[in-house]
């Protein structure tokens, strides 16, 4: 699942146990969090499939990670760390997950960030579902509780289980994401609620708000970044899926609408205005020698109008634009080998103020990560299914990083200087 500081990784053998099913039928290449066919419908019909009567709930994963970077960094990624050539446990999680009944289901992670040295709660996405028949047509009623944004999505072309879907905390990374990127995630509380009409369209309605700052601290998570929401933030999503023999097809809108505390600084009064909308599409097709193939997309467009940034100091301007576009396509070979591709690109709005981190102040940047990798446990031939495996190879080059090319924090530092060669083992238990 997801470390502290990277993004998701997600497979969780409580789930193969409950199912009788190995990862391979849920996950693409045999390992989550990339879902087949068969894995959205687990997911959206509550996580409440089994073959028996009670299964274990628990479960954990590892994930290590050797990671090099193209330069030396401009300082150590943690405490008692090099400038690189880097080796850390970047996650250790511990799950309940699982259905009780036909209604209940969902799980709750918790994970310990090996570079940051700290436990805290991570991805939670707590479901009730219930279906019922319209005439010929099947309409699944459902509701999500869970804390990020995007989690509770049954595609892997937003955030939460977007590629790559694991990195580390040793890497460096650009500065500007979309607020619906991860920005909301471990610090809200949302309910969303949804219908899935004839296994084909699915529609989402719910909000998000900020639990107390104590609550959080408690929970391991920080409470000051990026602030706190005002009110509630209303979250919709919208897909539509058709399935044509072995392939199927997905196109999909999304939107997030926040007025954010920066800080939780409430001393000017003022919010800032978050408008997040997106576009989403993916292909998946499996070959009758069970070799897959997978594609996909995404678009987001956020507008930002910073009242209380401005006010504070934080933003230079008072209205800002950011986009972010990312394309991924893969191939698993008897969906145990395979490799992925993504590209990416954000750019918005220079801001001196808001990315003083760049020369430029702008938070431009884009390039390309490959991946190969292999899991050698999680089909029906491994030799338990409480034990998966996946290893891999992971590389990303940067075209530009923070607002340019070259010398883009003004002491001289190239973007392809942080270029990242990553080897990772992940483990699931």
């Amino acid at each position: 699942m997801i470390g502290l500081a990277s993004t998701p990784a997600f497979a969780v053998p409580s789930f193969a146990i409950q199912t009788g099913q190995p990862c391979q039928s849920c996950h693409v290449g045999g390992f989550g969090p990339q879902l087949t066919l068969f894995g959205r419908e687990f997911k959206i019909r509550g996580y409440t499939q089994r073959i028996g009567g009670f299964s274990n709930p628990l479960a954990a994963m590892v994930v290590v990670s050797g990671v090099h970077t193209k330069d030396d960094q401009a300082e150590p990624p943690a405490p008692a760390l090099s400038l690189n050539n880097n080796i850390a446990i970047d996650q250790f999680s511990v799950f309940v997950a699982g259905g009780i009944g036909q209604h209940f289901g969902g799980f709750v992670q918790t994970t310990y960030d090996g570079v940051a040295k700290a436990w805290a709660w991570d991805n939670v996405d707590l479901r009730g579902v219930t279906s019922t028949m319209i005439g010929s047509t099947e309409v699944l009623f459902g509701t999500s509780v869970n804390n990020s944004p995007t989690v509770q999505d049954l595609w892997n072309t937003l955030t939460a289980w977007g590629f790559p879907y694991t990195d580390s905390g040793l890497a460096p990374g650009p500065a500007a994401a979309p607020l619906i990127a991860g920005g909301l995630a471990q610090t809200t509380v949302g309910v969303t609620g949804y219908a899935w009409i004839n296994q084909s369209i699915y529609l989402e309605g719910g909000g998000y708000g900020s639990p107390k700052a104590g609550t959080l601290t408690w929970l391991g998570a920080d409470p000051y970044a990026p602030g706190s929401i005002s009110g509630i933030a209303p979250y919709a999503r919208v897909a539509y899926q058709k399935v044509f023999g072995s392939q199927n097809i997905q196109i999909g809108a999304y939107g997030l609408w926040a007025n954010m505390v920066p800080g939780r600084d409430t001393s000017t009064g003022l919010t800032d205005r978050y408008v997040d909308l997106g576009l989403d599409g993916s292909w998946q097709y499996t070959t009758g020698a069970g070799d897959m193939f997978t594609l996909n997309a995404r678009y987001v467009h956020e507008t930002q109008t910073l009242g209380a940034s401005d006010m504070l100091g934080i933003a230079s301007n008072y209205n800002n634009h950011l986009t972010d576009i990312r394309a991924d396509a893969s191939y698993y070979w008897r969906n145990h080998i395979g490799g992925t591709v993504q590209l990416f690109s954000t750019s918005g709005s220079a801001d001196a103020l808001l990315y003083g981190g760049s020369f430029t102040g702008s938070p431009n940047s884009a390039g390309a990560t490959f991946q190969i990798d292999g899991t050698p446990f999680g089909a029906s031939d491994s030799p338990s299914p409480y034990l998966n495996l996946r290893v891999g190879f992971q590389y990303t080059a940067y075209t530009k990083f923070d607002g340019a090319k070259t010398n883009y924090d003004g002491n001289g530092a190239n973007a392809s200087g942080n270029n990242t060669a990553r080897v990772f083992a992940w483990f699931a238990f």
